[in-house]
């Protein structure tokens, strides 16, 4: 039997990618342009409020990085004549109707050409304020969606979303839909329009008050923090993807061919374009920059449990694969795929730990007065409570008995410049504690059923898969954190 091939699927092929100036989604774009170059045209919205911007940003948030670099190796003078051939930068915000796309000649060129959309658009922080996450996480994807409604040749609409939408469930957690309105925790049903109209009363409250900026900011913060506790989510940022990933499939169906992606947690590039690139501090990832800057010796989580972490590139991959099977099959229902490892190739918090001290201590950061920073030890507690009491300790003790007991820095300054410092980090190590309290002590291990299954069949329908790669049982996480993932996070985001 002959075999089909990705690359050449993408070949003459239009796609609109939403939240273009994203981590993920940069490597996405990286990848099409230098596997298939003869792509017809990559439609990026990106948030901007007029053409010039959104081509600025283009240019310094998007092409201008490191990670351009093979492309650029390969084209030299003309890759921004080849770029600017393929890309067409699209000032918009899908939080608005339409994508808040005002000029109606490009978007009704949009409608009739495009034939894929990939939706990368998110606030990814735990405790964004609940108008921001409810308006990109949630209410995004429905814009998206009734946009892509009014397309005329759209096969799949992509929506990358994270594995932990499950919330803190534990156990084997499985790759199946929300059913729209059903909370995690009591009977009360999640009526979103009630959400955004709470939040907008609240806003108008607040304003009507006049209140400042950064209070407003603070409430909306912790009012998104409640509500996501409330329905049984850890906080602002899964609860409003959860909510979002309702709104599309229960509307998709029957209309648009509909894949959700789940990553796990994202880390690094395994091989394309190049190892190790990486895009600002992500997920378990500020564990390891505390770390390594002296600032954070002690932090709960639990040595014997997972924690499931996966190259940037496989999630690119698994996503591209997944695009390509579900434009040629024919059924409209909804796929999930998790894209993640503790199923198959799980990696241990101990291992985490182990190798996060083992780089750091062979490879100290610099200071700012260029003298290397020394690190020791690193202690875990495996319970939040625990974590608490150390803390509190920590506060009541004298400051000679203080500075002893936790023996985290040794400036040559006088006491209360030792303290202020040793109070700062245990603030830090505090408030990422709070963060990550979800994620380091999860139970749950992520199915990647249909993710293999996804796999398994590229192999025998595509000539090309094997460049499509996102089998995590190929890495060995030692090597991959110790010659890879470390040494990138270095240089491309401590510098």
């Amino acid at each position: 039997m002959e075999l089909g091939s990705i690359t050449e699927f993408l070949n003459n092929k239009s796609i609109l990618v939403i939240g273009a100036a994203g981590f993920l989604a940069k490597i996405f774009v990286e990848k099409i342009l230098r596997v298939q170059p003869k792509v017809k045209k990559l439609y990026l919205l990106l948030r901007a409020v007029d053409t010039k911007s959104a081509e600025e940003r283009l240019h310094n948030e998007v092409i201008g990085m490191a990670l351009f670099d093979v492309l650029r190796e390969q084209h030299g003078a003309s890759l921004y004549s080849f770029v600017y051939e393929k890309l067409t930068p699209v000032p918009g915000d899908i939080s608005c109707v339409d994508l808040g796309i005002r000029d109606s000649l490009l978007k009704d060129q949009i409608w009739n050409e495009i034939d894929t959309v990939i939706n990368f658009a998110a606030t990814t922080n735990f405790d964004e304020r609940y108008d921001v996450a409810l308006g990109i996480n949630t209410l995004g994807p429905l814009h998206l969606l009734n946009f892509v409604k009014k397309c005329n040749n759209v096969k799949v609409l992509v929506h990358v979303s994270t594995a932990y939408v499950c919330g803190e469930d534990a156990g084997l957690i499985q790759e199946k839909p929300f059913p729209l309105g059903k909370s995690k925790k009591g009977t009360e049903m999640i009526d979103i329009d009630m959400e955004k109209i709470l939040v907008e009363e609240k806003l108008t409250n607040l304003h009507s008050e006049h209140a400042e900026e950064s209070a407003i900011t603070s409430y909306m913060k912790d009012y998104g923090s409640k509500r996501a506790r409330m329905f049984g989510w850890p906080n602002t940022y899964v609860f409003t993807k959860a909510m979002g990933e309702m709104l599309l499939v229960h509307y998709s169906r029957d209309t648009v061919p509909l894949v959700i992606i789940r990553p796990t947690m994202v880390t690094s590039t395994y091989q394309e374009p190049f190892p190790g690139w990486i895009e600002g501090v992500r997920t378990i990832d500020g564990v390891a920059v505390g770390y390594a800057k002296g600032k954070l010796k002690h932090f709960p989580f639990n040595p014997k449990l997972t924690v499931d972490v996966i190259p940037a590139d496989m999630v690119i991959n698994a996503l591209i694969m997944a695009m390509v099977e579900c434009a040629n099959r024919s059924t409209t229902s909804e796929i999930i795929y998790h894209v993640g490892s503790s199923l198959r190739n799980p990696f241990k918090f101990s291992n985490f730990q182990e190798l996060s001290m083992r780089y750091f201590v062979q490879n100290p950061l610099i200071d700012k007065d260029g003298k290397p920073i020394k690190v020791g030890e690193f202690t875990a507690f495996s319970s939040m409570a625990s974590f608490r009491i150390y803390t509190a300790i920590c506060y009541s003790l004298p400051l000679k008995v203080f500075h002893l007991a936790i023996n985290t820095v040794s400036y040559q300054k006088p006491y209360n410049d030792k303290y202020t410092a040793l109070n700062r980090n245990l603030k830090l190590g505090m408030r990422l504690a709070e963060l990550y309290k979800p994620y380091v002590f999860f139970k749950g291990i992520f199915d990647d059923a249909n993710s293999e299954k996804l796999q398994i069949a590229a192999r025998e329908t595509y000539s090309d898969a094997d460049a499509f790669n996102f089998d995590p049982t190929c890495v060995n996480w030692e090597a991959y954190m110790i010659n890879i993932h470390f040494p990138g996070l270095v240089k491309y985001v401590l510098k």
